[in-house]
Protein backbone atom coordinates (compact mmCIF):
# COMPACT_ATOMS: atom_id res chain seq x y z
CA UNK A 1 0.00 0.00 0.00
CA UNK A 2 1.38 3.37 -0.87
CA UNK A 3 0.14 7.24 -1.00
CA UNK A 4 1.92 9.33 -4.27
CA UNK A 5 1.72 13.02 -4.11
CA UNK A 6 2.30 14.84 -7.89
CA UNK A 7 4.66 11.25 -8.10
CA UNK A 8 6.17 11.73 -5.12
CA UNK A 9 5.72 8.49 -2.22
CA UNK A 10 4.46 9.74 0.66
CA UNK A 11 3.81 7.03 2.55
CA UNK A 12 3.84 3.29 1.93
CA UNK A 13 3.89 -0.13 4.34
CA UNK A 14 4.06 -3.62 3.15
CA UNK A 15 2.13 -6.26 5.78
CA UNK A 16 2.96 -9.47 5.62
CA UNK A 17 1.22 -11.94 8.06
CA UNK A 18 -1.59 -15.03 8.32
CA UNK A 19 -4.28 -12.99 8.14
CA UNK A 20 -6.55 -13.02 5.37
CA UNK A 21 -6.22 -10.31 2.98
CA UNK A 22 -10.00 -9.01 3.61
CA UNK A 23 -9.19 -8.88 7.07
CA UNK A 24 -5.55 -7.08 6.88
CA UNK A 25 -6.63 -4.69 3.52
CA UNK A 26 -9.08 -2.08 6.16
CA UNK A 27 -6.26 -1.81 8.74
CA UNK A 28 -3.43 -1.02 5.93
CA UNK A 29 -5.36 1.20 4.09
CA UNK A 30 -5.76 3.26 7.16
CA UNK A 31 -1.93 2.88 8.43
CA UNK A 32 -0.68 4.53 5.41
CA UNK A 33 -3.44 7.32 5.06
CA UNK A 34 -2.55 8.10 8.03
CA UNK A 35 1.32 8.24 7.68
CA UNK A 36 0.92 10.81 5.14
CA UNK A 37 -1.44 12.61 7.08
CA UNK A 38 -4.34 12.12 4.45
CA UNK A 39 -7.68 10.90 4.54
CA UNK A 40 -9.56 9.19 2.24
CA UNK A 41 -11.92 11.94 1.10
CA UNK A 42 -8.80 13.78 0.12
CA UNK A 43 -7.55 10.86 -2.87
CA UNK A 44 -8.09 11.71 -5.92
CA UNK A 45 -7.88 8.11 -7.27
CA UNK A 46 -7.25 4.60 -6.38
CA UNK A 47 -4.62 2.56 -8.14
CA UNK A 48 -5.07 -1.12 -7.87
CA UNK A 49 -2.84 -4.32 -8.90
CA UNK A 50 -5.11 -5.97 -11.28
CA UNK A 51 -2.58 -9.08 -11.81
CA UNK A 52 -1.84 -11.99 -13.19
CA UNK A 53 -1.41 -13.41 -9.68
CA UNK A 54 -3.26 -15.62 -6.48
CA UNK A 55 -6.68 -15.62 -7.85
CA UNK A 56 -8.23 -14.75 -4.32
CA UNK A 57 -6.02 -12.59 -3.67
CA UNK A 58 -6.40 -10.66 -6.96
CA UNK A 59 -10.60 -10.70 -6.17
CA UNK A 60 -10.13 -9.32 -3.06
CA UNK A 61 -7.97 -7.06 -3.50
CA UNK A 62 -9.72 -5.31 -6.22
CA UNK A 63 -13.54 -6.01 -4.71
CA UNK A 64 -11.95 -3.46 -2.11
CA UNK A 65 -10.93 -1.39 -4.22
CA UNK A 66 -14.41 -1.23 -6.32
CA UNK A 67 -16.02 -0.65 -2.64
CA UNK A 68 -14.05 2.12 -1.84
CA UNK A 69 -14.09 4.26 -5.26
CA UNK A 70 -17.78 3.51 -5.37
CA UNK A 71 -18.44 4.66 -2.33
CA UNK A 72 -16.67 7.73 -2.27
CA UNK A 73 -17.04 8.26 -6.08
CA UNK A 74 -12.91 8.04 -6.64
CA UNK A 75 -11.59 7.12 -9.74
CA UNK A 76 -10.10 3.81 -10.02
CA UNK A 77 -7.18 2.53 -12.05
CA UNK A 78 -5.32 -0.89 -12.84
CA UNK A 79 -2.00 -0.97 -12.59
CA UNK A 80 -0.47 -4.46 -14.15
CA UNK A 81 1.21 -6.62 -11.77
CA UNK A 82 4.14 -7.51 -13.81
CA UNK A 83 4.82 -3.93 -14.61
CA UNK A 84 5.13 -2.50 -11.23
CA UNK A 85 7.24 -5.24 -10.78
CA UNK A 86 9.24 -4.29 -13.26
CA UNK A 87 9.81 -1.13 -11.90
CA UNK A 88 11.35 -2.95 -8.88
CA UNK A 89 14.49 -4.62 -10.78
CA UNK A 90 16.84 -2.19 -10.42
CA UNK A 91 17.74 -2.67 -14.25
CA UNK A 92 20.93 -1.10 -15.25
CA UNK A 93 21.21 0.79 -19.06
CA UNK A 94 20.64 -1.66 -21.53
CA UNK A 95 19.72 -4.26 -19.65
CA UNK A 96 16.44 -6.48 -20.07
CA UNK A 97 13.86 -7.48 -17.25
CA UNK A 98 12.25 -10.59 -17.00
CA UNK A 99 9.31 -10.11 -14.39
CA UNK A 100 8.45 -13.65 -13.38
CA UNK A 101 6.01 -14.86 -10.91
CA UNK A 102 5.01 -18.28 -9.65
CA UNK A 103 1.63 -19.48 -10.84
CA UNK A 104 2.18 -23.09 -9.40
CA UNK A 105 1.50 -26.11 -11.25
CA UNK A 106 4.94 -26.17 -12.96
CA UNK A 107 4.23 -22.65 -14.54
CA UNK A 108 5.26 -19.11 -14.20
CA UNK A 109 3.52 -15.87 -14.85
CA UNK A 110 5.77 -13.38 -16.84
CA UNK A 111 6.64 -10.56 -19.18
CA UNK A 112 9.80 -9.06 -20.67
CA UNK A 113 11.05 -5.59 -20.48
CA UNK A 114 13.66 -3.44 -22.13
CA UNK A 115 15.31 -0.82 -19.36
CA UNK A 116 15.30 2.51 -20.75
CA UNK A 117 15.80 5.85 -19.18
CA UNK A 118 12.01 6.78 -19.33
CA UNK A 119 11.63 2.99 -16.98
CA UNK A 120 10.83 -0.02 -18.41
CA UNK A 121 9.21 -0.54 -21.93
CA UNK A 122 7.10 -3.48 -22.36
CA UNK A 123 8.37 -6.46 -24.82
CA UNK A 124 5.76 -8.70 -24.41
CA UNK A 125 2.09 -9.73 -22.95
CA UNK A 126 1.61 -11.18 -19.84
CA UNK A 127 2.03 -14.96 -20.28
CA UNK A 128 1.50 -17.87 -18.71
CA UNK A 129 4.12 -20.72 -19.48
CA UNK A 130 6.83 -23.80 -18.26
CA UNK A 131 9.86 -22.23 -17.46
CA UNK A 132 12.19 -23.76 -19.45
CA UNK A 133 9.90 -22.22 -21.96
CA UNK A 134 10.48 -18.80 -20.45
CA UNK A 135 14.16 -19.27 -20.15
CA UNK A 136 14.92 -19.73 -24.10
CA UNK A 137 12.75 -16.59 -24.35
CA UNK A 138 15.65 -14.55 -22.19
CA UNK A 139 18.10 -12.64 -24.16
CA UNK A 140 21.22 -11.64 -21.77
CA UNK A 141 22.25 -8.99 -20.20
CA UNK A 142 18.55 -9.88 -18.13
CA UNK A 143 17.68 -8.83 -14.54
CA UNK A 144 15.10 -11.60 -13.34
CA UNK A 145 12.89 -10.04 -10.55
CA UNK A 146 10.01 -12.12 -8.83
CA UNK A 147 9.40 -14.86 -6.60
CA UNK A 148 9.57 -17.60 -9.84
CA UNK A 149 13.39 -16.68 -9.16
CA UNK A 150 13.98 -18.40 -6.01
CA UNK A 151 11.25 -21.34 -6.80
CA UNK A 152 13.05 -21.85 -10.72
CA UNK A 153 16.63 -20.67 -9.72
CA UNK A 154 18.02 -23.90 -11.56
CA UNK A 155 16.30 -23.06 -14.54
CA UNK A 156 17.16 -18.89 -14.84
CA UNK A 157 19.94 -18.46 -12.67
CA UNK A 158 22.25 -18.73 -16.21
CA UNK A 159 20.34 -16.71 -18.05
CA UNK A 160 19.76 -13.65 -15.80
CA UNK A 161 20.68 -11.85 -12.80
CA UNK A 162 17.75 -12.86 -10.20
CA UNK A 163 16.92 -10.32 -7.73
CA UNK A 164 16.03 -11.57 -4.18
CA UNK A 165 12.40 -11.08 -4.18
CA UNK A 166 12.11 -10.12 -0.25
CA UNK A 167 13.85 -6.61 -1.65
CA UNK A 168 12.48 -6.34 -4.99
CA UNK A 169 9.01 -6.91 -5.10
CA UNK A 170 6.45 -4.42 -5.89
CA UNK A 171 5.34 -2.51 -3.49
CA UNK A 172 2.63 -0.06 -2.94
CA UNK A 173 4.46 2.68 -3.64
CA UNK A 174 5.20 1.89 -7.12
CA UNK A 175 1.57 0.86 -7.73
CA UNK A 176 0.75 4.03 -6.35
CA UNK A 177 3.25 6.27 -8.71
CA UNK A 178 2.03 4.07 -12.09
CA UNK A 179 -1.55 4.71 -11.10
CA UNK A 180 -0.89 7.96 -10.80
CA UNK A 181 0.84 8.38 -14.41
CA UNK A 182 -2.23 6.53 -16.04
CA UNK A 183 -4.70 8.95 -13.88
CA UNK A 184 -3.40 12.07 -15.59
CA UNK A 185 -3.34 10.56 -18.78
CA UNK A 186 -7.16 9.81 -18.20
CA UNK A 187 -6.76 5.98 -18.27
CA UNK A 188 -9.23 5.78 -15.11
CA UNK A 189 -11.10 2.69 -15.75
CA UNK A 190 -15.05 1.91 -15.02
CA UNK A 191 -14.85 0.15 -11.70
CA UNK A 192 -18.01 -1.73 -12.85
CA UNK A 193 -16.51 -3.00 -15.87
CA UNK A 194 -12.97 -3.62 -14.20
CA UNK A 195 -11.90 -7.47 -14.03
CA UNK A 196 -8.55 -9.36 -12.67
CA UNK A 197 -5.97 -10.44 -15.02
CA UNK A 198 -5.65 -14.24 -14.71
CA UNK A 199 -3.62 -14.51 -17.84
CA UNK A 200 -5.06 -18.64 -17.55
CA UNK A 201 -8.74 -19.81 -16.58
CA UNK A 202 -9.39 -20.19 -12.58
CA UNK A 203 -9.30 -23.60 -11.05
CA UNK A 204 -13.14 -23.15 -10.88
CA UNK A 205 -13.52 -22.29 -14.68
CA UNK A 206 -10.77 -25.40 -15.43
CA UNK A 207 -13.37 -27.64 -13.22
CA UNK A 208 -16.26 -26.56 -14.87
CA UNK A 209 -14.40 -27.01 -18.31
CA UNK A 210 -13.80 -30.92 -17.53
CA UNK A 211 -17.10 -31.73 -16.06
CA UNK A 212 -18.42 -30.91 -19.74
Amino acid sequence: MGVVRDGVVLAEAVQQESRSHAQALPSLVERVLAQAGLGLQACDGLAVSIGPGSFTGLRIGLGYAKGVAFAGRVPLVAVPTLEALAWAADAGPGERICAALDARKGEVYAALFESTPAGPRRVTPDLALRPSDLAVRIEPPCVLVGDAGAVYRDVFAARATVRPFTTHHPRGGIVARLGWQRLVAGEAANPGDLEPVYVRPPEAELARSASR
